[in-house]
């Protein structure tokens, strides 16, 4: 079903004290040999009778993470209890017709730390690869970010903000992806200006736009440049369901169609 493409990875692993995370997940990993015990307390096995395993079982991980951690879709609840003057819709409520269609990948690598990407930037850069947006399209801003994924530069990094996000949502774009940490202007940037100014419009405009018109966003992507194509390619960020959560880790991949090959003559 799948010949026809290839599938490229866009997501970071979820990561036992990663650099790359504020509130750092914790993993612990439960190896085969400790493994035995579940099933000496599941079904009172001795190690001895385990001859097709040779005494060892299964292996498992438990994960204190929050939803927010590695690659994962913002649910419109992330940014406020309604969205657009209707009850915001929870991650196993977003309709998963907005988690798979048309990629288009804007390049703002240009762009420096701290820099909002405006209404004009992104038509600019809509310009430059001639594509028009259409309802459904899922926008992948590149940044360039993913590249200092394991160290403290990773959060250096250019961010949209109230307008450019409203304005994609206009075009009917329903899924706004970045391959940084988040969608907004880095947290030092934005604090500087509220600290400077004393406007709280500074601090998460990208997010708070969801209160007035219903997105969802995918933070923290990777691995946009291996993607051969602006447009004409799809992408998949189905999140996990955790039940009322405001976002659910995904697995987000691009599927870029091969070129086929003429038959000669």
């Amino acid at each position: 079903m799948l010949d026809g493409y290839e599938i490229i990875d866009l997501s970071v692993p979820l990561q036992h004290g990663a650099v790359s995370e504020p509130m750092p997940p914790k993993i612990r990993y439960t190896d085969h040999k400790k493994g035995f015990w579940h099933l000496k307390f599941l079904f009172g096995a001795k190690r001895k009778d385990l001859k097709e395993s040779g005494g060892l079982g299964w292996a498992l991980e438990t994960v204190k993470a929050i939803t927010h951690t590695g690659t994962h879709v913002d649910a419109p609840y992330h940014y406020g209890p309604e969205s657009g003057g209707k009850p915001a819709r929870r991650i196993d409520e977003v309709p998963l017709e907005w988690c798979f269609g048309p990629g288009v990948r804007l390049d703002f690598r240009h762009k420096a730390d701290g820099e909002e990407i405006t209404v004009e930037d992104l038509k600019q850069a809509l310009a430059v690869i001639d594509y028009s947006l259409k309802p459904g399209d899922i926008v992948l801003l590149q940044t360039g970010a993913d590249a200092r994924l394991e160290s403290k530069a990773y959060f250096q990094q250019p961010g949209l903000g109230r307008d450019g996000t409203l304005w994609l949502v206009e075009q009917g774009v329903k899924v706004i992806g970045i391959d940084a940490y988040t969608l907004d202007r880095p947290f030092a940037h934005m604090k500087a200006d509220y600290r400077k100014t004393g406007d709280g419009r500074h601090l998460w405009p990208a997010h708070f736009a969801g209160l007035t018109a219903e997105y969802c966003q995918i933070e923290k992507l990777c691995h946009l440049d291996r993607i051969p194509m602006a447009h004409g390619f799809l992408v998949s960020c189905l999140p996990v369901k955790i039940e009322g959560a405001s976002a659910g880790w995904c697995r987000a991949v691009a599927l870029v169609p091969k070129k086929r090959e003429r038959p000669e003559g």
